[in-house]
């Protein structure tokens, strides 16, 4: 007798596999798609590493002059400034602008404005006062002298010019300030000098004060004194007789 064939086993069912998420984590050994790119888009098969950005440069820096006559020059500035603006407009500022330097500069080499005024102030009357030495020294006799020193009056003082008004500014601020007024003694002491070369002291103080009168007078009237009647002056001053 035949055995009977074994019934067909039934196939065993596999339990089916969870989902996964949408929101699960991508599987780390994917590339990363930057957020920026584009839908479709497919991140490199390989980055290459950017090369390190050069470090900011730092803003240039405004190059230093090599200026050894830096103090000179303020002081000739100053001058060109006192002759436009007066006393009243000149500052450390404004001098530090003309002079196209930095505003430390000016109080590096002199600590306060009175001080950079009477450098300033110095400078003219040293100029005004040589030229007054160099036309005595030329002289031959008193006569001589008096006629120099009516030609310093009309063509070195009274000239129209910035020589006049950085005059006139000096007298002003000397005597408001009495810290300038060793200025103007230097200038008038020096003066006196000059002019005992030819006249005694005083003759020569007394001529001095007449020059400066003469310039005040002059500088300030409508009607200006003539060369004729400076010399004329002077004449009378230092020899009544002639």
């Amino acid at each position: 007798m035949r055995s009977a064939a074994p019934e067909p086993s039934a196939p065993q069912l596999s339990a089916p596999e969870p989902s996964v998420p949408e929101s699960s984590a991508p599987d780390p050994s994917e590339p990363s798609v930057p957020e920026s790119a584009t839908p479709g888009s497919s991140a490199p098969e390989s980055s290459t590493p950017e090369p390190p950005s050069a470090p900011a440069r730092p803003s240039p820096r405004r190059a230093r002059r090599h200026d050894p006559g830096r103090r000179d020059r303020l002081v000739a500035v100053a001058l060109d400034v006192l002759a436009e603006h007066g006393v009243a407009g000149t500052t450390h500022r404004t001098i530090a602008q003309a002079a196209d330097v930095p505003l430390g500069s000016t109080t590096y080499h002199f600590a306060s404005i009175d001080e950079l005024l009477a450098a300033a102030f110095r400078r003219h009357a040293d100029d005004v006062a040589g030229a007054l030495e160099r036309r005595l020294e030329a002289a031959s006799d008193a006569g001589a002298a008096l006629d120099a020193l009516a030609d310093h009056l009309a063509q070195d003082l009274l000239a129209p010019g910035r020589g006049l008004v950085l005059s006139i500014e000096l007298y002003g601020v000397a005597a408001r300030r009495p810290v300038l007024r060793s200025v103007t003694q230097e200038w008038m002491l020096r003066s006196r000098r000059a002019l005992e070369r030819h006249f005694d002291p005083v003759t020569a103080r007394e001529l001095d004060a007449l020059v400066e009168g003469l310039v005040l007078h002059s500088a300030l009237s409508t009607d200006p004194t003539t060369p004729h009647e400076l010399c004329h002056a002077l004449h009378r001053m230092a020899r009544p007789e002639a």
